[in-house]
């Protein structure tokens, strides 16, 4: 089985966290909104340099994003917001995406934390 890594599974792995590992096994799936993040992050924290190794490192995990899922993610992260639950726009298209690719969604992110077809690790 695979799974789909969001930036928070991706940062925990790259630092080493042993409860991630697992999950990077195989070839797991992300997308282009979280590499996004994680490069926004690692540029952040430790410069072009290192960004631009985890970004190509990582860039092979992107599945393609189609209309559908947008479409379907945003009215999620709506259902939700109702419930004052405020996900990011890449958390929904991530969670989303996961469903539809047939993996569970792993993260650390203590919104989705009783959501269904999740694994919550911190």
């Amino acid at each position: 089985m695979g799974y789909f890594v969001d930036t928070y599974a991706i940062i925990e792995f790259l630092g080493g966290n042993k409860k991630f590992i697992k999950y990077f096994k195989g070839k797991p799936i992300t997308t282009i909104l979280n590499l996004m993040e994680l490069y926004y992050k690692i540029l952040k924290d430790f410069g072009r340099k290192q960004a631009e190794i985890e970004f190509n490192r990582f860039s092979n995990y992107v599945v393609e994003l189609d209309n559908a899922t947008i479409k379907e993610a945003m009215k999620f992260r709506l259902k939700y917001r109702k419930k004052n639950k405020d996900f990011s726009y890449a958390d929904s298209v991530g969670y989303i995406a996961a469903k539809k690719n047939k993996v569970k969604f792993v993260t650390g992110d203590v919104e989705f934390k009783k959501l269904p077809n999740v694994i919550f690790l911190k």
